[in-house]
């Protein structure tokens, strides 16, 4: 469903429609341009860097390759280190399936990375945390590259009292810890109206105990690194529920976190972990003026039935993109591009919009030889100028 299932489907996506991406965009002449045919056509930039994450590791590997061959380039992939057991399977795959002039896979980590870096690229995809996209794009503007930067953010998931509270708990749960909250779209924090607060924590614990009663099948955090840091964040005077925490096995259960302020540590940074902490607000407009002085998120979650509310968290708030009454499922799609805004990211991917993300357009006028309009070459008289008047109205 997070990893295979959405890379067969960009896949299936590119199969069917890439001849038709490919072909050369024909746009109005101008009449001052009789007789020429106008058009834009994709073509390549040329080698490609792909650098990927380690929280999905296969999926946000292989969709970005996938648009990238379908738009002619040739592809240098670097996976995560972190990941190195999904790495290695990639670069097995990758290359039984393409010649290493086409597509090349570097393993290794931050030594790699940086060598990388330092070589000059047609263009960078980068996804993963915001500090590291800055080193990206600093790198990337020695050498006039241009990038593309899938990065992340506190993404904030408002319930208002009109919504249908089990179901959004069902879908904030979903959401929030499918893979342990290691997810760049995952809410971030949970902001409910005051009203209906009690009854939501009621169906949000509920729904935890539902969808996550078997231990067995729950997962572990990425690395000692990130488990000692989530650990960090998490108060456990302000835990209301889960928190239990199995060193031995780096995992850290659904946990809820109420009674949270903008000061507590936890909303001083990205948690990707299976950490939900609760802010209440009376008035949305307050909840969206504070909303609105942080950083851009890369996704925003909205669970009302209130029209004008939908309507005014739409039209007002920056954000990559995101779901009304429900969460992270706008990314599973390519018939629509997904990526950020501001610290969240620049530029967007899947489907069209990736095949155009990884094409550079040429602008091109094709001028016919069998009619040539005289009014633009000199010496010019006042005819021609009210020719040229007449013409680029």
């Amino acid at each position: 469903m997070s990893e295979t299932g959405m890379v067969l489907s960009e896949l299936d996506h590119m199969l069917r429609h890439t001849r038709r991406y490919a072909r050369k965009r024909i746009v109005p002449t101008p009449l001052a341009q009789f007789p020429s045919l106008s058009y834009r056509l994709p073509s390549p930039y040329g080698v490609v860097l792909i650098m990927s994450p380690w929280n999905y590791p296969f999926m946000l590997t292989m969709e970005p390759l996938i648009d990238a061959i379908a738009a002619g380039n040739c592809v240098c992939v670097k996976p995560s280190a972190y990941s190195m057991a999904t790495s290695a399977l990639l670069a097995s795959i990758l290359k039984e399936v393409f010649p290493e002039e086409i597509v090349a896979v570097i393993e290794g980590g931050r030594k790699e990375n940086q060598a990388l870096l330092d070589e000059s690229f047609d263009y960078i995809f980068f996804t993963g945390s915001c500090a590291v996209g800055h080193e990206v794009m600093r790198k990337a503007s020695v050498h006039l590259t241009p990038v593309t930067l899938e990065l992340g953010g506190k993404s904030p998931c408002i319930v208002d009292e009109t919504a249908d509270l089990k179901i959004a708990a069902r879908r904030i749960v979903f959401g929030k810890f499918l893979n342990l909250g290691q997810t760049c779209v995952a809410p971030d924090y949970l902001y409910v109206q005051q009203t209906v607060k009690e009854a939501l924590i009621k169906a949000l614990i509920q729904e935890i105990q539902q969808q996550f009663a078997s231990k067995k099948a729950y997962g572990k955090i990425i690395n000692e690194k990130h488990f000692q840091r989530l650990q960090a964040l998490i108060d456990p005077a302000k835990v209301i529920f889960g928190g239990e925490i199995l060193h031995s096995t780096q995992q850290i259960f659904p946990t809820l976190m109420d009674s949270i302020t903008w000061q507590d540590a936890i909303m001083q940074e990205e948690i990707f972990g299976p950490v939900l902490p609760i802010l209440t607000f009376d008035k949305l407009e307050d909840c969206l003026q504070i909303i609105a002085q942080k950083p851009a998120p890369l996704a925003f979650y909205f669970f009302s039935k209130n029209t004008q509310a939908i309507q005014k968290v739409q039209q007002q708030m920056k954000f990559g993109g995101g779901c009304i009454n429900d969460t992270i499922i706008h990314l599973a799609t390519s018939a629509m591009p997904f990526g950020g805004v501001g610290n969240s990211g620049m530029g967007c991917y899947h489907g069209k919009a990736g095949f155009e993300t990884f094409s550079h357009f040429k602008s091109i006028v094709h001028k016919a030889t069998w009619l040539d309009l005289p009014f633009r070459y000199q010496p010019y008289s006042l005819l021609k100028e009210r020719l040229i008047r007449l013409f680029l109205r």
